[in-house]
């Protein structure tokens, strides 16, 4: 029998995912605890988790404590985004005294549409989960313009705010351009106003990248061509195609945008001779 020592981190992502599993799965196996009236009764989650890592019940009891302040920082994150809510699924289900006290849960009408359109295998994390994590080193950088809608873009795309989620992206990502525009030029207040003339965006890319080599300037299109286009697209007023494969691919674009203009910053940001 494993010992308590060997049991795994466990963060509140890998609940929110394991919750979002325990509700699509159509070949969930049946639990030895009931959910009484609740859509998930959260310690089945739990005692799942555990009998999979060798603390089938009642060896599981024990541990519970443990790790259920993770499980309910999860269900309450599904519960803020409008995907679950407190209580019984209907009036005149059965509720428990243990559910009320928070771990019994019903999907919402929206959830219920959000979990149909769920990926499970291509799950992002949600803000404050990994993402954030991974975006958070690049904010002293960009600055908490670029920080702010880039975890504005992480929300949208967990709302299923697909055609917001890449707007956002794109913005983050003009974020990191105004940024390296500044640098460059040294006058913050002459480059915004290049920026917030016609072509203004045009503009900045040239002056940082004009004189570079191919190489350099090959890999800043790539980084930036393709959530400057979702951005464009999205501010027209014609309906969208942007769903989300464009919305996930974007926000993983984000990341190299983020980490390109990072590594080459001293070259992209170098006064011209």
């Amino acid at each position: 029998m494993p010992n308590q020592s060997s049991l795994p981190n466990l963060g509140e992502e890998d609940c929110t995912k394991m919750i979002v599993d325990y509700l699509t799965s159509p070949n969930r196996a049946p639990t030895t605890f009931p959910s009484y009236g609740y859509d998930l009764y959260l310690p089945n989650v739990m005692r799942e988790w555990l009998r999979a890592r060798g603390f089938p019940y009642p060896d599981d009891e024990p541990r519970l404590p443990d790790i259920s302040p993770q499980f309910y920082s999860a269900a309450w994150e599904l519960c803020r985004r409008g995907i679950l809510r407190p209580g019984v699924k209907a009036y005149g289900e059965q509720s428990t005294r243990d559910g009320a006290g928070g771990n019994g849960y019903s999907v919402t009408p929206f959830g219920r549409q959000w979990l149909s359109e769920s990926n499970r295998e291509m799950f992002v994390p949600t803000e404050p989960g990994r993402f954030s994590e991974m975006i958070a080193p690049f904010g002293p950088i960009f600055g908490s313009s670029f920080q702010q809608r880039a975890n504005e873009a992480i929300r949208c795309y967990g709302a299923h705010a697909y055609l917001a989620c890449c707007v956002m992206c794109g913005a983050s990502a003009e974020s990191i351009l105004l940024h390296l525009a500044i640098a460059k030029d040294g006058n913050e207040q002459r480059v915004l106003n290049k920026y917030r003339a016609a072509n203004g965006r045009r503009t900045l890319e040239n002056l940082i990248i004009g004189q570079q080599r191919d190489a350099i300037k090959q890999d800043f299109e790539v980084s930036f061509s393709l959530l400057k286009y979702w951005r464009d697209e999205a501010a027209h007023g014609r309906k969208s195609d942007i769903t989300e494969n464009e919305a996930y691919t974007s926000l993983a674009l984000l990341l190299r945008c983020a980490q390109f203009a990072r590594d080459n910053q001293q070259i992209l940001t170098a006064q011209e001779r």
